[in-house]
């Protein structure tokens, strides 16, 4: 592998990571304080937030989409170094056009019809409490949307261009500036009057205020690398805008689909009873704090295959592939080795019952063997393949293994077969097997390489 390879990678990795898992920390603060408040306040708050997560998937789908046309771009800055940045702002403006409309969309339909939403992920023998509770809670939070997709794609830019860092800083001051909001306005400290749900959305809305005007301001007014100013949202991006959907729409889809999938899964989780839902939930925590560094390796891989095609390299991609498979396979044993070292005092930390305990105990190993299959896989299709192009292959790949695999092989062996907790995790997370082995063929076939165009002319790659 090439000399400072490796360094390269951990440089970009280890801030995302960090950043993962300051979000995750901040998702605990808001349930905590929340509830505090009581048990249907935080109910609503987490039935709203799913609402939000489906905008924050599709951002997500538009941010990543646009990653990889700016990684590549970005590579190709020695060569033809005009026409790789006027593609790139191009790029930006599209994202960021889209995402001001797609936050539009989520707004509108937040402010007009709050309590539908919160109708649609509420049974109907929940209390109406949870309702209103929730509708007042997505109420306050009808700004946000912009602010939140902007804050999230503008970072997966600098992020595609090397600069980890300052988002990392920027989602640690917002990480304080949440406490404080969440602290004053939902208890009402500081003079300020006690808002309760209403002032945990508020004080989301703040931080998200504080991180856009950080992030949005750096890249519009101070970054010299882009050079994107506010004059270039008047850009003409007609010959652009095909290659950008090309791209990020199976990109977008996938995610939404896979999310859809993952709610399948969480359905089947839940008719199996209280005690597996509840053993469920215990193992959740443990699995995203095992994953976060897996994450940062996940995007650093889009990054780096993406400005290495655009240097006009595939041979080097190809290695560097390989390379990022031999992450995978590490991170994964290493995640494993740490669920099962932690496992036991997690456990027992929660009030369980002795039948739920032994439970999550099984899901426990069952989640030690999986994620060594996970990372392998997340590394190459998250990273190095989504930064090859090959997003439409992906899109199929990932619902295939998903809705014809996983969710049948996990119904069956919950209902029909009767298996033993493991082996029902097990077959839910099936897909993940199988994707790591297609992920092997695919990286050693080179046909996930694609060309990228810049406007009207393609790249060498």
């Amino acid at each position: 592998m090439e000399k400072g390879f490796y360094k390269r990678v951990f440089v970009l990795a280890l801030p995302i990571a960090a950043q993962s898992l300051i979000t995750i920390g901040v998702n605990m603060l808001d349930n905590i304080m929340v509830g505090q408040i009581g048990e249907t306040e935080l109910s609503a708050v987490a039935l709203a937030n799913q609402f939000i997560n489906i905008y924050h998937i599709l951002c997500m789908g538009l941010g990543m989409g646009a990653s990889v046309l700016v990684s590549r771009y970005w590579g190709m800055r020695e060569n033809e170094p005009e026409k790789a940045m006027v593609a790139l702002r191009k790029t930006i403006c599209i994202m960021v056009r889209l995402t001001v409309c797609l936050a539009a969309v989520f707004a509108l339909l937040t402010y007009f019809f709050p309590k539908t939403i919160m109708q649609m992920f509420v049974d109907k023998g929940e209390e109406f409490e949870v309702v209103l509770n929730g509708a007042t809670y997505l109420e306050f939070s009808v700004i946000t949307f912009f602010f939140l997709g902007l804050s999230l794609t503008c970072t997966i830019v600098l992020r595609s261009v090397g600069q980890v860092k300052m988002p990392l800083y920027v989602s640690i001051g917002a990480f304080f500036v949440n406490l404080g909001a969440n602290y004053a306005l939902i208890f009402g400290h500081f003079g300020l009057p006690r808002m309760g749900i209403a002032g945990a959305a508020l004080g989301t809305l703040i931080a998200r205020v504080y991180e856009t005007s950080v992030i949005c301001g750096y890249l519009f007014f101070v970054d010299k690398k882009i050079g994107f100013r506010l004059k270039h949202f008047l850009m003409k991006t007609g010959d652009l805008i095909g290659e950008y959907i090309r791209i990020s729409i199976p990109v977008l889809i996938s995610d939404g689909i896979l999310a859809l999938g993952n709610t399948a899964v969480a359905i089947v989780i839940g008719h199996l009873g209280k005690a597996f839902v509840a053993a469920n939930s215990v193992t959740a925590t443990t699995q995203m704090m095992s994953s976060v560094m897996i994450q940062g390796v996940c995007q650093a891989g889009a990054i780096v295959t993406g400005q290495t095609l655009g240097e006009g390299d595939k041979e080097k991609a190809q290695r560097q592939g390989y390379g990022f498979l031999g992450f995978g396979l590490v991170l994964g044993v290493i995640s494993a080795a740490f669920i099962v070292i932690v496992s036991e005092p997690v456990i027992r930390s929660f009030n369980l019952s002795e039948g739920t305990a032994a439970m999550a105990r099984q899901l426990m190993n069952a989640i030690s063997l999986i994620v060594v299959f996970q990372a392998t896989n997340s590394i190459m299709t998250k990273g190095v393949l989504r930064g090859g192009g090959d997003t439409k292959v992906l899109m199929l790949a990932d619902n295939i293994f998903l809705w014809i695999i996983s969710i049948p092989l996990g119904y069956a062996a919950g209902f029909i077969f009767g298996f033993t907790p493991f082996w029902i995790y097990v077959c839910l997370k099936s897909d993940q097997i199988t994707k790591a082995i297609w992920c092997v063929i695919r990286l050693h076939s080179g046909k996930w390489i694609k060309k990228i165009k810049v406007g009207k002319e393609e790249s060498r790659t």
